[in-house]
């Protein structure tokens, strides 16, 4: 058994000794990082609850049997064979008329209850979109940097301009788009959603160093960056949007194409403000003179599918 365990372990590390002098450089793996992040899964006070409609509905009903109890019983001094088997008939057809249209309302507002509790109730969708662009859209550095020096993270119409923006000057350069990948899971309580927010942005930050320029709670910082002067030429940028919305249903599917990619964007920036909770945006690398090699990206973002 241990001899077998060896030598399973030994095959990958024979497989990297030609690249023993890369170890060296450990310290200079990982890239600088830009990062925008806004907005809170706390939930806002009810407009309505479940058990109060509930309770109004079942009012209706008890309602429905104290109007037609009186038919039953009045005679009014007509004849009572036929006239009060008539009466007896036609308080059946009105019960069980009534007892539908009860039914009937019951439906409708339950089916009124569900177009809008998607705001009411606790669950949340958590997506994410990640996109890899070859060096050549580098432009794509400065224009997020802009983005996100100038955005209103306090405000849910603040975010949503945000994302927007950065939509736009994803989809101004799909000739660029060089791997994706694309994530989106609804949990039962904000909570969960929370802690599922918190591991996907905690997983894209621990591929930076160091975290050059951020926008987190209306607060702007910087910090320096001195890059590897023997590093090779930057290959590849990767931009992540992580969203939490109001959604009860995934947003998006698997994302395997340009095209799909691009109806992913799209969808993303129709988010309406109302569902929008928190939008959080990580780049890298984000100073203009760091790098991300092709060799790092396979290593730091190994999930990443090409298009």
């Amino acid at each position: 058994m241990s001899c077998g365990l060896l030598s399973s372990v030994s095959l990958p590390i024979a497989t990297l000794q030609g690249k023993k002098l890369d170890l060296g450089n450990a310290a200079y793996a990982k890239s600088s990082g830009g990062r925008s992040s806004g907005g809170s899964f706390r939930s806002s006070p009810s407009r309505s609850s479940g058990s109060s409609r509930n309770n109004s509905s079942g009012g209706y009903n008890s309602g429905g049997g104290a109007v037609f109890i009186p038919y039953g019983g009045s005679s009014y001094g007509y004849g009572s064979s036929a006239i009060g088997g008539f009466g007896l008939l036609l308080v059946m057809l009105l019960v069980l008329g009534g007892g539908g249209l009860v039914v009937w309302l019951l439906l409708s507002a339950r089916k009124g209850i569900g177009s809008t509790s998607e705001l009411d109730n606790d669950k949340v969708t958590v997506t994410k979109l990640q996109v890899a662009l070859l060096a050549e859209g580098r432009a794509i550095q400065s224009q997020l940097s802009e983005i996100v020096q100038n955005a209103d993270t306090e405000t849910s119409q603040g975010l949503q301009q945000e994302l927007q923006e950065v939509v736009l000057a994803l989809l101004r350069m799909p000739e660029n788009w060089s791997h994706v990948l694309a994530s989106s899971q609804t949990v039962k309580t904000r909570e969960e959603a929370e802690t599922l927010f918190s591991q996907n942005s905690i997983a894209e930050r621990s591929n930076f160093s160091v975290e050059t320029l951020t926008n987190v709670g209306g607060r702007v910082n910087t910090k320096t960056f001195t890059p590897d002067p023997e590093e090779d030429p930057a290959s590849y940028i990767v931009v992540t949007l992580i969203v939490g919305t109001a959604d009860d249903k995934p947003l998006l599917s698997e994302v395997r194409t340009t095209e799909a990619l691009k109806a992913a964007l799209e969808k993303l920036a129709s988010i309406n403000p109302d569902y929008l909770m928190v939008f959080e945006l990580l780049w890298s690398p984000q100073d203009k003179g760091d790098s991300l090699t092709y060799d790092e990206l396979l290593t730091e973002y190994s999930g990443m599918m090409q298009i």
